[in-house]
């Protein structure tokens, strides 16, 4: 079983920063391929990042590149996203997601605004 809870959104103002968590509380291997998707209101789910199995192979979506890192900690079954310089149109719910699977976690709200 796969349970991914994710925690970490909230409101925070331009330019700011907040880190996601995503914590997969389930028994089987957290060793796949994981990223993070964002859905704005009104808007298709968008891929924000993908991070390989060992951690070793990222990729970022042009709207996110040099200001969001993913990273993951296996031995704490838990992905991460660092989002820096925020700004008001990175406002969405966040997911975390396994691709083996399609396992979902069930979203974090992030809102940017003064």
């Amino acid at each position: 079983q796969v349970q991914l809870v994710e925690s970490g959104g909230g409101l925070v103002q331009p330019g700011g920063s907040l880190r996601l968590s995503c914590v997969d509380s389930g028994f089987t291997s957290f060793n796949y391929v994981m990223n993070w998707h964002r859905q704005a209101p009104g808007k298709e789910l968008e891929l924000v990042a993908d991070i390989t199995s060992t951690g070793t192979i990222t990729w970022y979506a042009d709207s996110v590149k040099g200001r969001f890192t993913i990273s993951r900690d296996n031995a704490k079954r838990t992905l991460y996203l660092q989002m820096n310089n925020l700004k008001p149109e990175d406002t969405a719910v966040y997911y975390c997601h396994r691709d083996y699977g399609n396992y979902w976690g069930q979203g974090t709200q992030v809102t940017v605004s003064s």
